[in-house]
């Protein structure tokens, strides 16, 4: 399996659950502050749409042009306020914006990088960007409306993507990058996924779902169960997550 094949199942459990949704649900409030759940799913499909666009060799930016300048989480919202329509049509907007976006990606040259959000990234690693996204929304939608979200091995790719991205996200914060070993139980409670070179001074330890709603600030580090020892732990768990800003 590909991380590409793992998007698409993703992406289908998601559609799966959405397809279920009544007209009440969709407009109902979302874990995503100020958005319903139409609006998260509006996101996605805007969002999958810059894929198509980046993946193809076009303009990222052309997008953001009839919003007003602000910060990313500004404008995202701006984008979304401008285009709101009924739920059956975001989520047709969606449906068609995700699968043409994984049939770009599949089809861009796997060695070329894409422009993406904090830096041109390969193909595969935006395919990671995508099913952190798409989880982590999973969790918007799902949460508020009681729904079953269940923890999968797709997680492996998120949690990836919060270790892979720590530098990054210690260095935004003014903190220096520094190595940080990650022992995570996955979900089947029996295996163990492992980040980081085994000497490092500083680690994190827990349940792998857990790490990764901290990652996506779905989950307070606090209320997590995870563990962080070493000089750098405690600060590498506050400050990780698994998108730029």
């Amino acid at each position: 399996m590909t991380v590409f094949d793992d998007l698409a199942a993703e992406q289908e459990q998601l559609e799966d659950i959405l397809a279920g949704l009544d007209e009440t649900q969709w407009v109902s409030a979302s874990g995503a502050a100020g958005w319903t759940v139409a609006d998260v799913v509006l996101h996605l499909a805007q969002s999958e749409e810059s894929v198509v666009v980046t993946a193809s060799g076009g303009d990222l930016r052309a997008g953001f042009g009839a919003v007003a300048a602000g910060t990313m989480d500004e404008r995202i919202d701006a984008l979304v306020r401008a285009e709101r329509a009924a739920p059956d049509v975001v989520f047709e907007r969606w449906r068609q914006a995700r699968r043409a976006a994984l049939d770009a990606l599949r089809a861009a040259d796997p060695d070329q990088p894409v422009r993406w959000v904090a830096a041109p990234v390969k193909p595969a690693t935006l395919a990671t960007t995508r099913l952190a996204e798409h989880w982590a929304h999973g969790l918007d939608v799902t949460g508020p409306l009681g729904l079953e979200f269940p923890d999968t091995g797709r997680l492996r790719h998120v949690a990836w993507l919060a270790h892979r991205t720590l530098p990054y996200a210690m260095t935004v914060a003014g903190e220096p990058p520094a190595p940080v070993r990650c022992e995570l139980t996955a979900p089947d409670g029996a295996s163990v996924w492992e980040f980081g070179p085994p000497d490092a001074e500083s680690a994190i330890a827990g349940s792998a779902g857990q790490f990764c709603r901290v990652a996506a600030r779905r989950l307070a580090p606090a209320d997590s169960g995870l563990t962080a020892s070493g000089p750098h732990g405690a600060a590498a768990l506050r400050l990780m997550r698994t998108y730029a800003a």
